[in-house]
């Protein structure tokens, strides 16, 4: 089992949403793991839901929630990736709204939910329980990489941003407010999440993470919405990108010297704590060294061929 067992319930909270920009409120996580930031965006004749907490009475919780919000404008639910707190209650929504996610993600939904279902209903009895009833829904509308969304005099763009905490990351830029949402791309006062669970589960690239993260901050927000944490300015991406860095740099000069993977991750390990003394989740750091170990040996076979090329040019 990847997690530890939670003892406390994973509920999603409205009563503490807070606007962050005209017409963009946020329900905060608020610290709570296994709980996301979840998003409600408004324009003149729709409102956007951004994840949905996890399991069918979260979901019903945000609903309600929107609902009210949106006083009879029409509803929209997107996912930033298929995971269970951020995408296990939409099947509440399908009466009530339109549903769009990219095709990867799709997909994630489609060939990996099953799996991630069962994994989390082991994480103790508040867990199975919030997952009682699930079923995965399908979305109705899949696009590729990018989609235009008319909430009415305010277009939200969601975008694919190819693999790397998941396969199917998705973000949603609101462009008038300047507010970013990343879902598990970028986490505040955390150890990013890395889902590196071999042989189950191996789609996150720490590599394409970072260079996600250097477009994201290249296209300056103003605030960042994470997956979990507080609400943030743009240095948060930079802070993330430089944290993914450096576990990169520090796992790969350690492999280059062929010391054992346990090794490994317990000095680099202790090297990004001592970094983030304050940050939660360091049980991640590890699966990040895993993650970052697979990595290198692609840049090595990457390198190799380069280096092929060169010598026959």
């Amino acid at each position: 089992m990847p997690f530890e067992p939670l003892t406390h319930e994973p509920a999603v909270d409205p009563a503490q949403a807070r606007e962050i920009a005209r017409d963009v409120v946020v329900i905060p996580n608020l610290g709570v793991d296994l709980v996301p930031n979840i998003g409600v965006i408004g324009g003149s004749h729709s409102v956007l839901v951004v994840d949905t907490g996890l399991g069918p009475r979260n979901a019903e919780k945000v609903l309600a929630f929107a609902a009210e919000l949106a006083r009879g404008r029409r509803l929209y639910l997107t996912t930033t990736h298929f995971h269970p707190e951020h995408a296990f209650g939409a099947q509440v929504f399908a009466d009530d709204a339109t549903y769009l996610v990219n095709s990867v993600q799709a997909a994630d939904l489609v060939h990996k939910g099953p799996g991630y279902l069962d994994m989390f209903r082991g994480l103790g009895t508040p867990v199975a329980r919030a997952l009682d009833g699930v079923e995965l829904a399908t979305p109705d509308v899949v696009y590729d990489d990018a989609y235009d969304l008319d909430l009415g005099g305010r277009v939200v763009r969601l975008a694919a941003t190819g693999r790397a905490h998941s396969r199917g990351d998705q973000v949603v830029t609101v462009p008038d407010a300047g507010v970013l949402f990343t879902g598990d791309l970028v986490e505040t006062g955390q150890f990013s999440i890395f889902p590196w669970f071999p042989p189950y589960d191996t789609d996150v690239s720490g590599v394409r993470w970072i260079e996600v993260l250097g477009r994201l901050a290249a296209a300056g927000p103003d605030l960042v919405v994470p997956g979990h944490g507080d609400v943030s300015g743009r240095r948060i991406l930079t802070d993330v990108r430089e944290y993914l860095a450096l576990l990169r740099d520090e796992t790969w000069k350690r492999r280059d010297s062929a010391l054992p993977e346990e090794t490994i991750a317990a000095e680099v390990e202790a090297l990004m704590i001592e970094r983030h003394p304050g940050w939660e989740g360091r049980d991640w750091i590890a699966k990040g060294v895993g993650c970052f170990c697979a990595d290198h040996s692609g840049h090595e076979t990457a390198g190799a061929g380069e280096a092929a090329e060169g010598a026959s040019a």
